[in-house]
């Protein structure tokens, strides 16, 4: 069932996105406003391909896997989106139906913004357009340097610059090492081998040696990143 307003640690991943928190307080006031709460349980699909978009949506906990179907009928994860990170405003400028299947990934919680309520805010302030031009620009830089790594980076080179990013977007640190970053999100090795365009087999050939270095730790309930700064060479030399 729906909860009517987000836990302190959810709103606290709101405000603390770096989109949302460059705006200005009327803006942000607006918007939170207008909001109403959704919390899913894992694998639970949130909007298909195809559907009209009907809302503006933000991560608040866990996280958002947006995926697509090839033509053999094998689910693709594209990317996850994270606490803070905001989405699905592409369909309602446009006008056009959702392009992929979204799917929570462990226990998530979104904020949502109805698609009438959205567009009464860039009726109503000016701001509002810019940042979302500067929002949408962001997103074409990230795809423009992910396109460019795929075809200018090797595996091992991806595959850390992919752990730092979860480690970031992610990590738990260790209380027993502060050294060690735990990656909170739980991917399965074909989840993270999606992500990178290679096999789960390559993949896991990587990771063993990226362990064997003490980059990595690869445990029964995930990755710890041991040292971040290795990960860091081997994304900025390995190539």
């Amino acid at each position: 069932m729906d909860e009517p307003i987000l836990t302190i640690d959810e709103r606290e991943a709101i405000n603390a996105g770096r989109w949302f928190s460059s705006l200005s307080p009327s803006l942000r006031h607006d918007i939170l406003r207008c909001t109403y709460v959704k919390r899913f349980k894992d694998g639970t699909l949130i909007a298909a391909r195809g559907d009209p978009p009907e809302e503006w949506i933000a991560c608040a906990k866990g996280a958002v896997r947006v995926s697509s179907t090839s033509i053999s009928g094998k689910q693709i994860t594209l990317t996850y989106v994270e606490p803070g990170i905001w989405f699905g405003d592409v369909s309602i400028f446009d006008g056009d139906r959702r392009t992929h299947d979204v799917y929570s990934h462990g226990e998530t919680t979104i904020l949502c913004v109805a698609k009438a309520d959205f567009k009464k805010i860039l009726a109503a302030h000016v701001e509002f357009y810019e940042a979302m031009l500067r929002l949408h620009a962001r997103r074409i830089r990230q795809l423009y340097g992910l396109v460019e790594d795929l075809n200018t980076l090797p595996l091992r080179a991806r595959l850390a610059k992919q752990l730092v990013h979860l480690a970031r977007s992610y990590g738990i640190p260790s209380l027993s090492d502060g050294r060690e970053i735990r990656i909170g999100l739980q991917l399965a090795q074909e989840e993270l081998a999606q992500l990178l365009g290679a096999s789960r087999q390559r993949v896991n050939q990587e990771l063993k040696s990226m362990e064997r270095e003490e980059a990595i730790r690869i445990e029964p309930g995930g990755l710890v990143v041991r040292d971040r700064a290795a990960l860091l060479r081997i994304a900025e030399t390995d190539h």
